[in-house]
């Protein structure tokens, strides 16, 4: 990118003409039929027009400014050699977008970076861009959030770049067995392929940082173990790299045996959401208690994650967000009957 003119919008606001220096690069850009321009427009609110090799945008000044750092940033990645995808696309709108009460915007190639075989793996909304950090300076991290916001993908992101690089010697992923509202139990096969659908979330993950037959060999010479959490008892995990998935779904009593397995050397990573605990009724979640218990205690890094970090399809945020303002509209209705019945004014 060779030039950018400001100039006053005809209607209050601004204008901002960016000029792109190489033709062949500006098509990725743009996105086929312009649509990495449109859902630019969708996400900021701004009004984009290209012409030859020139991209004008004008609108609300601060809107202008978020717009032109997120074009800014996706033409850097093609600079690199790096694509540019509608994620991409959605990534770069989140990251430069900016909420009167967060903290300043980081430019797109000035944020940390998870390197696997595969490539860097960066992150792709301001509660990501967090987390990592949080991973590489802590020994203990607790992730919570909505479905959708990348807490297990990056925690295996982050345990394969340290395995490769030679920081721990193996990778441990468990999960709890708690089925969510089904019963698999009856299903045939051997326990390996009972407990598969629990964890195949984890081998997602480590399938798309590694290529499958590494992942397999690694897995036969124990470098990469998978198991439901009931095989960590008794346990001590050294120089490992240990995550804990869906820890929402522990016991108290099953979440302290676990993060007592932490031996000389090891990283864990206990991610969850309370909103989806599937365990039965009056049964206290683990991951609840060892916040509440944990906060605060020194070495241990907790990253929350919100509606806005979700990195799925737009239309899982918006899920999401729905149900989290109907949960809000039924506590508000508890709290104003509580209120009324303690004033004496609620009915009999």
């Amino acid at each position: 990118m060779t030039q950018i003119h400001t100039a006053t919008a005809p209607v209050a606001g601004r204008a901002v003409t960016l000029a792109f220096d190489d033709n062949a690069l500006l098509p990725l850009l743009l996105g086929d039929h312009d649509r990495h321009l449109v859902r630019l427009e969708q996400g900021f609110g701004v009004r984009l027009a290209c012409r030859g090799n020139r991209v004008a945008i004008s609108g609300d000044p601060e809107r202008v400014q978020a717009a032109q750092a997120a074009l800014t940033g996706l033409w850097r990645r093609l600079e690199k050699g790096e694509g540019v995808a509608s994620g991409d696309v959605d990534a770069a709108i989140r990251m430069s977008a900016r909420g009167a009460d967060e903290d300043p915007r980081l430019p797109l190639s000035d944020l940390p970076a998870i390197r696997t075989r595969r490539g860097a793996v960066g992150p792709r909304s301001p509660g990501q861009s967090a987390y990592m950090d949080i991973l590489g300076r802590h020994e203990m991290v607790f992730a919570l959030g909505p479905a959708g916001t990348g807490k297990t993908y990056l925690a295996v992101a982050q345990a394969v770049a340290m395995l490769l690089a030679g920081r721990v010697e193996r990778i441990v992923l468990c999960r709890p067995a708690v089925e969510a509202g089904e019963r698999l139990g009856f299903l045939p096969g051997d326990l390996k392929e009972k407990i598969d659908p629990y964890l195949r979330p984890l081998y997602d993950a480590l399938h798309d940082m590694m290529p499958g037959d590494q992942v397999i060999r690694r897995m036969g010479t124990g470098e990469i173990e998978v198991a439901p959490l009931a095989f960590m008892r008794g346990r001590t995990l050294a120089h490992a790299f240990v995550i804990l998935d869906e820890a929402q779904n522990t016991t108290e009593a099953q979440m302290k045996m676990f993060l007592t397995r932490m031996g000389e050397g090891t990283r864990m990573v206990i991610t969850g959401d309370l909103t989806q605990i599937d365990l039965p009724p009056g049964t206290r979640s683990g991951l609840r208690d060892a916040v509440e218990t944990l906060e605060g205690v020194q070495g241990i890094g907790f990253a929350r994650f919100g509606v806005r970090d979700v990195v799925r399809h737009p239309l899982v945020g918006r899920i999401v967000d729905a149900y989290d303002q109907r949960a809000a509209a039924a506590r508000e209705t508890v709290r104003g009957k509580s209120r009324r019945e303690s004033d004496g004014t609620g009915q009999s």
